[in-house]
């Protein structure tokens, strides 16, 4: 099965080759101007012979080029929803990067990446994608790799706060709320969970854990109480460690302030 990685890289070659074949065209074209204006009827002739080949390469390799993509529309949306993820994957530890699949997405620390066949696009965290093809994607998710973070831990902190003292109450500090919980009231609004997804979630829990957070601005404790038993359980939420490690989340915690 050809792979939209051949794909995309024949269809450049093609239409480079088309280029090419343009320039030298617009070459033949030059020099058929040079022989009238200096009155050479010999160059006329061989010039005018080179601008007929020339534009028979150039229809036959425009052919050509608009015939290489060898997805049409229903096989492109049936090889992004059944295929392009293993191509992407495979790319992936071709290229030394790790990804994971999980919840239906796919897992680059940091980055978090959502295939739309219905759109022909990527969501890579919450920005829309259009270009697909794999090397590009690999190469963008190794370069984010490299970023000074965007995420800020400590507003995180704050938010899930503002959240555990919505569903706790502010007068119950002390005790765990579960995360799912939690994670409702941060999808209220209609369309969230598609905008910030279970992983997302996760994986912006799993950088406030490793932040070394302990507390709010206004004092309050915080933790992520860890449990045995919890792995898959439902209202959980887990994340692929960049060391491959399965971290499962299930519920905060805040105490008072001190």
């Amino acid at each position: 099965m050809t792979t939209f990685e051949q794909g995309f890289e024949d269809t450049e070659r093609a239409a480079d080759a088309a280029a090419k074949a343009v320039g030298s065209l617009l070459a033949a074209a030059k020099q058929l101007k040079k022989a009238a204006h200096e009155g050479d009827t010999g160059a006329i002739r061989k010039s005018s012979e080179r601008l007929g080949l020339a534009i028979d390469a150039v229809r036959q390799e425009v052919v050509n080029a608009r015939g290489t993509w060898p997805f049409g529309e229903d096989a492109e949306d049936e090889y992004l929803r059944n295929e392009y993820e293993s191509e992407l994957m495979a790319a992936a530890r071709a290229s030394g990067l790790r990804m994971d699949q999980r919840d239906g997405r796919l897992l680059a620390f940091p980055s978090i990446v959502r295939v739309i066949p219905a759109d022909r696009s990527l969501r890579i965290d919450r920005k829309r994608v259009l270009s697909i093809r794999p090397s590009r994607i690999i190469a963008a998710l190794k370069a984010n790799q490299t970023k000074k973070p965007r995420f800020a831990p400590d507003r995180f902190l704050e938010s899930l706060f503002r959240a555990y003292r919505l569903i706790a109450g502010p007068d119950t500090q002390g005790s765990t709320q579960a995360l799912a919980d939690v994670y409702e009231a941060f999808t209220l609004l209609p369309g969230a969970t598609a905008e910030y997804g279970q992983s997302d979630f996760a994986r912006d829990l799993f950088i406030l854990d490793r932040s070394g957070l302990t507390r709010t601005k206004s004092g309050a404790s915080f933790s992520l109480p860890a449990s045995t038993g919890t792995k898959g359980a439902k209202g959980t939420f887990t994340f692929v460690a960049p060391e491959g490690e399965l971290i499962t989340y299930f519920g905060v915690w805040f105490g008072p302030a001190l």
